[in-house]
């Protein structure tokens, strides 16, 4: 249960402070780029509304993760990312969102969301979504665990290179042109996050799941 007891939101549909969770989360659930935070009384939370997010937001975390307790459960908070393909190759779109499982209910609220490509793949979404969250995270100076349940895609980061066997064609050729400034992109900058495994087996399905199973 969160010690939360005030909801400072910066960037949402109102902001403000709120003395609820149920009250803060409609304010920021669906909002592209809502900022808010949890604090335990009404005098940190005003003192933090005064002097904006810069000091609060994305500053949760930090950049060396407990592995071990990863092994068990899920870090929080985190980004999630997933992909969703119809057909092998077919119309492919990924997204990525923000969980936090400290708070009741959990949250999630979404991040990004591409467009649908033509003639895609699973894994080069996967791929893709990785780094869009690398790189957003790294634009905004966030430091939070990017959870996928994609092996191929983390090894593709780790190798710095979308090894798909999808051939070039005229329906996916902006994919392909996405796929190169991903590769250009980690290829010239550091990975400062730690990308996790999201068990399924264990945990369910991944938060940023399409669920169209």
């Amino acid at each position: 249960m969160s010690k939360n007891k005030f909801y400072v939101v910066w960037s949402g549909r109102t902001p403000g402070i709120y003395d609820r969770w149920e009250t803060c989360k409609k304010e920021i659930e669906g909002v592209k780029g809502a900022k808010y935070k949890g604090f335990p009384d009404r005098t940190s939370a005003e003192t933090a509304f005064k002097e904006g997010p810069d000091n609060y937001w994305g500053k949760e975390v930090s950049p060396v993760v407990d592995l071990s307790k990863a092994k068990e459960q899920p870090v929080s908070p985190a980004v999630a990312v997933d992909a969703a393909c119809s057909g092998n190759p077919g119309e492919m779109e990924y997204q990525g969102l923000f969980v936090d499982f400290g708070t009741q209910p959990a949250l999630s609220v979404q991040l990004f969301k591409s467009p649908v490509f033509e003639n895609g793949t699973n894994n080069i979404g996967e791929f893709l979504a990785i780094v869009h969250a690398l790189a957003l995270q790294k634009k905004n100076g966030w430091k939070y665990p990017i959870y996928s349940d994609s092996v191929n895609a983390q090894l593709w980061i780790r190798q710095k290179k979308c090894k798909t066997k999808l051939q070039l064609n005229a329906k996916n050729e902006h994919l392909f042109e996405l796929i190169a400034r991903a590769e250009k992109w980690l290829n010239e900058n550091a990975i400062e996050v730690p990308i996790l495994k999201w068990k399924t087996e264990i945990w369910g399905e991944i938060p940023a799941d399409f669920g169209r199973k």
